[in-house]
């Protein structure tokens, strides 16, 4: 089918009918395909990130049912057609395009919100809110500290951010985890525990879902996590390994049977590995996602075949990394379902309908291939790190990295320049050709995908480096950091505050100032379907 044709067949809805969507209980995907900074600035609300440079890398685990209802959108740049074409070419049968884009959702009435995951962030403020979760002032923390005071801080986030920067004292216990390891970390009921996290989503869900579970201590949040902690002038420690050891067999007991109650409250099912299958053969009519949600070394461990490893707080966190169909079945596994049931409850609040808990663990160890529309066993068209090694010693190459921005300023192939793959036809004039043009990416995935693409903007021969910079960078070739020889903006991802090169006091005041005024911002735009703890199941 030609390009023409396929366009042909692509429908448009108006902002109208697309409002309509989200209210009819059909499955839907909404997916954006500008680049992450521009979606960042102004997006509806339920639309995913799925920037055009990176479509077949993200849409197949987003939205993996090919007769998806989908609806692309851009802001006028033609971008959301060039996807459709993509897509239809992969399978998918039924996609529409946002009439007017971005900008004509607005104009008609409609509200736009900026940021990243914020249909999560948005609920941590309805949470508190609704719940009425007490928090403490970063100055009071220090203080207790100082004082010696009876208290534990667990920071809720993954261990590798808590190493990165963490709260004096703190010890990692990601979201999930936290009901199933705060009895045996404080053991006294005369213990305060203290949940941070970097800003304010996790530390409220994280120290609400222990209240949920009815610890009998008293719980607080930290008001704004280690960006709070920060502001107040206080210095955040660096490399600490403090982490929570496997939970007691009387953590455990009690820990089951208060996630038990609070998942029954708000409608969790459980099912068994039969009703799985059942789900999964349905998987052609309805979406199914599988998701473990324990920590990533026990996924490692031993899991379901055709589980993805979400860990339960980042799914809460930032649902929409995870799940692409607004509508669709959500199965989450945990042979200890403490993690699942938790989890289960926040999703069941946050307006998912269809959400189960399955007690498994699991033999599957081999850890799943990331799927990827199109071929991308390229040996036509690759070079190994030797090859490529070999002509740049006789200065017959130019490598162009479509890596991240965030990656490529890490570390990229000396003398390489960094280029968004869907904006090559723009950057090319500011890259002076020799040679052979050798596209690389982080895995060489996204590089093997972008050789036709390339070889269709220049005259010289086109390769991709098997295997991207992680090859290279294993054959202790050399590489490079910073932000040289950029031929385009990056544009390609928004940076958290503390990832600014300049202004991270300014850039943290004004994240959480904005995560404080999405519980308006959503009222105002009517599509969430958040339940108050006084909606329980019947």
């Amino acid at each position: 089918m030609t390009a023409a044709q396929v366009r042909a067949r692509i429908g448009a809805v108006d902002p109208q009918q697309l409002r309509a969507m989200l209210d009819d209980g059909r499955e839907l995907a909404l997916l954006d395909v500008r680049e992450e900074l521009i979606y960042s600035q102004s997006h509806l609300l339920h639309a995913r990130s799925t920037p055009l440079s990176r479509l077949e890398l993200r849409v197949p685990a987003l939205v993996p049912r090919r007769g998806t209802r989908i609806v692309l959108c851009d802001d006028g740049e033609k971008l959301a057609g060039r996807a459709a074409e993509v897509l239809s070419g992969h399978g998918y049968t039924d996609l529409s395009i946002l009439r007017g884009g971005v900008a004509g959702w607005a104009a008609s009435g409609h509200e736009l919100f900026s940021g990243v995951h914020v249909p999560s962030k948005a609920f941590g403020e309805f949470v508190e809110h609704d719940s009425g979760t007490p928090s403490i002032e970063p100055q009071e923390l220090e203080r207790l500290l100082r004082n010696r005071t009876d208290l534990v801080v667990l920071d809720s986030r993954p261990f590798d951010e808590y190493s990165k920067m963490s709260i004096p004292t703190g010890i990692d216990v990601p979201g999930a985890e936290l009901v199933l390891r705060a009895r045996d970390l404080a053991a006294s009921p005369e213990t305060t525990i203290v949940v941070n996290c970097a800003g304010r989503t996790r530390s409220i869900i994280g120290a609400q879902s222990l209240i949920n579970a009815g610890v009998p201590n008293k719980v607080v949040a930290l008001r704004n996590g280690t960006m709070g902690w920060n502001l107040a002038g206080f210095t955040c420690e660096t490399g600490q390994n403090r982490r929570a050891p496997p939970p007691s067999p009387g953590a455990l007991a009690w820990a089951k049977g208060a996630a038990a109650r609070v998942a029954d409250a708000y409608g969790v099912v459980r099912i068994d590995r039969d009703t799985l299958e059942r789900f999964q053969a349905e998987a052609g009519a309805r979406t199914v996602y599988l998701f473990d949600v324990r920590d990533p070394d026990e996924y490692r461990a031993g899991h379901v075949p055709g589980a993805v490893s979400a860990p339960g707080g980042q799914l809460v966190q930032a649902t929409d990394l995870y799940v692409g169909t607004l509508g669709a079945r959500i199965v989450l596994v945990d042979d200890k379902e403490v993690r699942a049931l938790m989890t289960g409850s926040w999703l069941r609040q946050m307006g998912w309908r269809d959400v189960f808990v399955l007690a498994e663990r699991g033999t599957e160890t081999s850890m799943p291939t990331p799927p990827v529309l199109g071929d991308v066993d390229r040996p036509d068209a690759c070079i190994d790190a030797a090859a490529l090694r070999g002509l740049i010693d006789r200065g017959e190459a130019t490598i162009i990295d479509v890596s991240t921005s965030r990656a490529y300023r890490a570390g990229h192939i000396t003398g390489a320049w960094f280029a968004i793959r869907s904006r090559l036809a723009a950057a090319l004039p500011k890259i002076t050709l020799t040679g052979t043009v050798v596209l690389t990416s982080e895995d060489g995935v996204l590089a093997s995908l972008a050789v036709d693409e390339a070889k269709g903007l220049v005259a010289a021969p086109v390769r991709c480096l098997a295997g991207g910079n992680a090859a290279w960078t294993r054959a202790g070739h050399p590489v490079e950091a910073g932000d040289a020889r950029m031929a385009d903006e990056p544009i390609d991802a928004w940076l958290k505050p503390y990832e600014r090169a300049a202004g991270i006091g300014a850039a943290m005041q004004d994240y959480l100032a904005w995560e404080i005024d999405l519980i308006d911002r959503i009222k105002r735009d009517g599509t969430c379907r958040f339940l108050s703890r006084a909606v329980q199941r019947r």
